[in-house]
């Protein structure tokens, strides 16, 4: 059996681990690094879909079947064929140096992006030459093994060697969201859900550890067979849903347009090539062609700042959610608080500190044979160690139950020491032990003192964990879930996690900027409203998961937006609490670095974890911070809004200044005897106008770009285009009436001067409709008034000079250039002043109102 001869039907669990380790050539050392590296160059990086990147040809192909463009390129063939030689060649190398400047742009752009993804690249650890090493995920190669732990990804497909206790989360395969037991094969059954000894990609160890033997990687998982049969298939996100609707409104503009040219052009039996050439011209006018480019370079010059304010973007259209996030649900350790977790002392039921809890609670953290996590450290570096007879067994951690077990003989007896959340624990025990080592049954007078004790510590802004123990039967050896009830209990440990020094003023900036937090723990409600104190909270509202498990979903919506907090919440209420404020109509952002989290992340508009969180929750995530600090977000997220407000100045100048442009030539052609311009020098203009806002990228945002959130509204930039565009075109009118009533010039002369006119008053205007200030108030960068004014400076140069004649453009008489100027004068004064009266219906805020943080 080999590796590169199992197909997709395969049940490769069904065989044994000695011929599964055999057909892929492998032992229990694993592979060696020449091997590996020989591997991976067979069969490939280990990725579900090996890459979002295509190809220059591919590229360039998908370019030139572009419904416009290859219609261009039609037009330019009959005009070659006809004898116009000199328009078929300008024509093709107009339409070859846009398409090259948006290649070039778009290269660099997916290269600076997919170095910033390689940074945070998921690991694993490889058995590689005898020893374990830390290798990325892409390089692992069927033959691997790998050792797992608890909230690391399981990177391909491969059987279980060895496993304690572990278990995974399949949801992603097969929609089942409880843990499944894994343990070595061979599995009789015929399915993946039955294959017992089977770990696949995309999955996830949520409990105890693994070794496991790769023998699929890559696409012939099971999941990248998936990703890679819905790889065109994936939902669009809400910033390509919103380019969607740009698009659909430039196709019904355009259309319409085209359609008055022509039925015009017909009715006045004038309909000739030209006038074919000009109807397709206008089509391209109107096209902001560069839009992707600008999009995808905008977005990525945003992702690269936002690397440099130690912010990784893995995914380009999170930029645009980031700055569009509204409500951003978060944990608090590590965020909120310091996450460095001290083990503070132990006491018993009485509240009088402990030796004998102490000693059960550092057993507990010593003889558990799975991952750790920080209050299992501290307790490790800090209690007075305890001994004991000999180790038996253990029941790990995990977030349905959230306590955890061991198993060893005291005393020739074996007892079983449980610790976990007070309130879950509790309910566990039937009996207390007090200082003086009596036992006493667990009434309700008892457990309502302990319960005041509790939330007495957790006011105080303590962490609690309850300890209890049992004997049990002289024979048991093991132990699992169902042995945690009718528990003695012994008493807490209690731990701190100071509030972290920025976290208020970040709180306070997010607030500021629109964002409300939220709170999402698994503490409890004292601890978690103590903070809440700290960072400013008067009366917080807190609700538990046990109350959100009591909801209907319209009562959980009726109030969702009103809570500060959610404490004691399981995975699946993170991820229902995300939901159901994105119902609400709330842009959400969740912050976390867990497996509990990972569902939440998936499921928020935008997911962000840090560097340091589990390769699960980093895997779901669109956004790595690599300082877990909401500082950090906070400037990310006004990155963010100034990268989507500078594509809005791109798409309000292009449709607004192109819209009234074309919208001019066509009344033209229905006023003039003749086309106001030829195809060719329609063209010539569009180039040099997209030329001059190549600039956009690098432009500044002004402070209420970047103070609110903001979300696609293509009713104003409808508005936007209209009005703007109408001014733009009763200008031209003018010019029009100037040129032909007043000054009288020829067929040649007016196109000149018109061109003149209007590459002018499109470029200039740039400066005026960026910003909803002053220009001269909100000055431009220096990139993009260099490439504003260096590409006037062109169209000048072209127009005015005999290089005009291979665009048919001719010499003008200085009065005429002299008039051109001041209607262009005239025309900004007029835009500055319609954009200042309706600034409000131009540029308008997005109406938000959240709950305001303090």
């Amino acid at each position: 059996m080999s590796s590169n001869t199992i197909t997709a039907d395969d049940c490769f669990w069904t065989a044994t681990n000695l011929d599964l380790a055999s057909g892929v050539s492998s032992d229990t050392r694993g592979l060696s690094s020449q091997e590996a590296t020989a591997r991976l160059a067979l069969y490939g990086p280990n990725e579900p879909v090996t890459s979002l990147r295509r190809s220059l040809l591919i590229k360039i192909g998908r370019r030139l079947i572009e419904p416009l463009t290859a219609i261009l390129l039609l037009a330019a063939l009959i005009t070659g064929v006809m004898g116009d030689r000199e328009s078929c060649v300008i024509i093709v190398v107009i339409l070859t140096s846009s398409i090259a400047l948006d290649l070039f742009q778009v290269q660099r752009a997916e290269a600076a992006v997919e170095a910033l993804r390689k940074s945070v690249a998921v690991t694993a650890q490889v058995r590689r030459d005898g020893l374990y090493q830390t290798v990325l995920v892409r390089d692992i190669v069927p033959g691997d093994i790998i050792q797992l732990k608890a909230g690391g990804l399981v990177p391909a497909d491969g059987v279980v060697l060895t496993s304690h206790d572990a278990r995974t989360n399949e949801a992603i395969l097969t929609g089942e969201p409880y843990a499944v037991e894994k343990r070595p094969g061979p599995s009789s059954g015929a399915l993946p859900a039955d294959a017992f000894n089977a770990l696949f990609s995309g999955t996830c160890l949520v409990n105890g550890t693994a070794e496991m033997l790769v023998i699929r990687t890559g696409t012939q998982t099971r999941f990248g067979k998936i990703s890679s049969s819905l790889q065109d298939q994936e939902a669009p996100t809400a910033f390509e849903t919103g380019i969607h609707s740009l698009g659909v409104l430039i196709l019904r503009l355009t259309g319409f347009l085209v359609l008055f040219v022509v039925l015009v052009q017909v009715s006045s039996h004038r309909f000739s090539l030209d006038s074919f050439l000009f109807a397709v011209a206008l089509a391209v006018g109107l096209t902001p062609e560069l839009l992707p480019m600008i999009v995808t370079v905008t977005l990525s010059k945003g992702a690269v700042y936002m690397a440099q304010r130690k912010v990784i973007v893995k995914k380009l259209s999170a930029i645009h959610d980031l700055g569009a996030m509204d409500i951003l649900c978060t944990d608090k350790t590590g965020t909120l608080t310091e996450a460095s977790i001290a083990y503070d002392g132990s006491f018993d039921c009485d509240g009088q500190k402990s030796a004998d809890v102490e000693a059960l609670l550092y057993l507990n953290c010593k003889l558990s044979r799975y991952a750790h996590n920080e209050m299992d450290d501290a307790v490790l570096k800090t209690a007075t160690p305890a001994a004991v007879d000999g180790y038996l067994d253990a029941a790990p951690f995990d977030f349905e139950r959230r306590r955890s077990s061991v198993l060893f003989t005291r005393a020739g007896t074996p007892t079983i020491v449980t610790k976990g959340t007070p309130e879950s624990l509790i309910l566990l025990c039937s009996k207390v032990q007090h200082a003086d080592g009596s036992i006493r049954p667990l009434d309700a007078s008892i457990s309502n003192k302990l319960r005041a004790l509790v939330e007495d510590r957790g006011a105080q802004g303590y962490r609690l964990l309850a300890v209890a123990w049992r004997a049990m039967p002289s024979d048991r050896t093991t132990i699992d879930i169902h042995d945690e009830c009718d528990l003695i209990l012994a008493g807490f440990a209690s731990f701190l996690d100071p509030p972290k020094a920025s976290a208020k003023d970040a709180i306070r900036e997010l607030s500021e900027a629109g964002v409300n937090v939220k709170i999402i723990s698994g503490d409890a409600k004292p601890v978690v409203r103590h903070l809440l104190g700290v960072f400013g909270w008067k009366s917080p509202q807190i609700i538990s998961g046990d109350e959100i498990e009591q909801m209907s979903a319209p009562a959980l919506e009726a109030c969702v937006a009103d809570i500060d907090a959610f404490v004691r919440t399981s995975p699946d209420q993170k991820m229902r609490i995300v939901r159901t404020l994105r119902r609400c109509g709330h842009t959400v952002g969740f912050l976390g670095d867990g497996i509990n989290d990972a569902p939440a992340i998936h499921a928020a508009d935008v997911g962000i974890s840090v560097d340091t969180g589990t390769d699960v929750a980093r895997a779901a995530a669109d956004i790595i911070l690599l300082a877990p600090d909401l500082g950090v977000l906070s400037a990310g997220i006004k990155e963010g809004r100034r990268t989507y407000a500078n594509i809005m100045k791109y798409i309000r100048m292009a449709t607004s200044s192109n819209f009234g442009n074309m919208l001019s030539m066509a009344f033209a052609s229905l006023l003039l005897p003749f086309l106001p311009l030829t195809p060719l020098q329609i063209l010539l203009n569009n180039l040099l106008y997209d030329l001059s806002e190549t600039g956009i990228p690098f432009d500044r945002a002004d402070k209420a770009d970047v103070d609110k959130p903001h979300a696609w509204d293509m009713r104003s930039i409808l508005r936007f285009t209209l009005v703007m565009g109408a001014l733009s075109s009763l200008f031209d009118i003018a010019t029009f009436a100037l040129l032909r009533l007043v000054f009288a010039l020829d067929v040649s002369a007016f196109r000149t001067a018109w061109f003149v006119e209007s590459i002018a008053s499109q470029i200039l205007v740039i400066f005026i409709i960026r910003t909803v200030l002053s220009p001269l108030k909100s000055h431009p960068h220096e990139m993009l008034a260099l490439t504003s004014l260096g590409a006037l400076g062109c169209a000048l140069v072209i127009a005015l000079t005999p290089l005009g004649i291979l665009a048919q453009l001719v010499p003008l008489p200085s009065m005429v250039v002299a008039a051109m100027m001041a209607m262009v004068g005239a025309y900004l004064l007029c835009a500055e002043a319609v954009k200042r009266t309706g600034a409000k219906w131009l540029y308008p805020p997005r109406e938000i109102s959240p709950k305001t943080a303090p």
